[in-house]
């Protein structure tokens, strides 16, 4: 794995000076990038289906990674995301992404309002974890999404080793001034704030850090 360094996601088509300038005083750090697979998310190593309509399954698969599971979280169709948010998403896959985000399991354990006893005995079992806690689950992905949108929109030499998974863990964990001082982290529990923390993602995508 090479290790380089990094202040932000590499600058998009559609960002200016100024976003760079943006990005940097939102202060995002990236000190190591892993190899990317064709897909964009990185990969690394209980398969919990989440089963749509047409038959085709959502299944994390510890064997394939975490990134493979993301891309196809991200490829997926409507009605495969209505499915996966009705059932959850797989214990084990939030302790793995924990680790891919080089956060503790405890601490995205918290931010997904999960008590600690539920989330040992979820990811032990390889139970899905659902309601508020999976669909906050499924936001974390989604912002994943949006930041490797990002990386892949972009011209830079770098963007090809963009470790975007590991970036993400960091950026929410760093106070944001047009979140009054809080963290990105602070939000993910609720749709709602998931959305906020969406269009705080999309105004450094567009060089308008609001």
């Amino acid at each position: 794995m090479a290790t380089a360094t990094s202040k932000q996601p590499p600058a998009t088509k559609r960002a200016s000076r100024k976003s760079a300038k943006a990005i940097a005083a939102a202060g995002v750090s990236q000190t190591t990038r892993a190899r990317k697979t064709s897909g964009g998310f990185h990969s690394t190593k209980t398969s919990s289906p989440v089963v749509a309509a047409s038959g085709v399954t959502l299944a994390y698969k510890r064997s394939q990674g975490v990134d493979a599971y993301l891309k196809q979280v991200h490829e997926a169709t409507p009605v495969q995301m209505v499915e996966m948010e009705r059932l959850g998403v797989a214990g084990t896959f939030i302790t793995d992404l924990s680790k891919r985000m080089e956060l503790p399991s405890s601490r995205v354990f918290d931010m997904l309002r999960i008590p600690p006893a539920t989330a040992a005995r979820k990811s032990a079992a390889g139970a899905l974890v659902d309601g508020r806690a999976g669909l906050a689950a499924i936001g974390m992905i989604k912002l994943l999404g949006i930041a490797q949108d990002i990386v892949d929109d972009s011209t830079a030499a770098e963007a090809g080793n963009f470790d975007t998974v590991k970036w993400l863990g960091q950026w929410i964990e760093r106070p944001q001034a047009t979140l009054g001082g809080r963290k990105p982290a602070d939000y993910l529990d609720t749709p709602t704030g998931v959305e906020i923390v969406a269009q705080l993602l999309g105004a450094i995508r567009s060089g308008a850090y609001l």
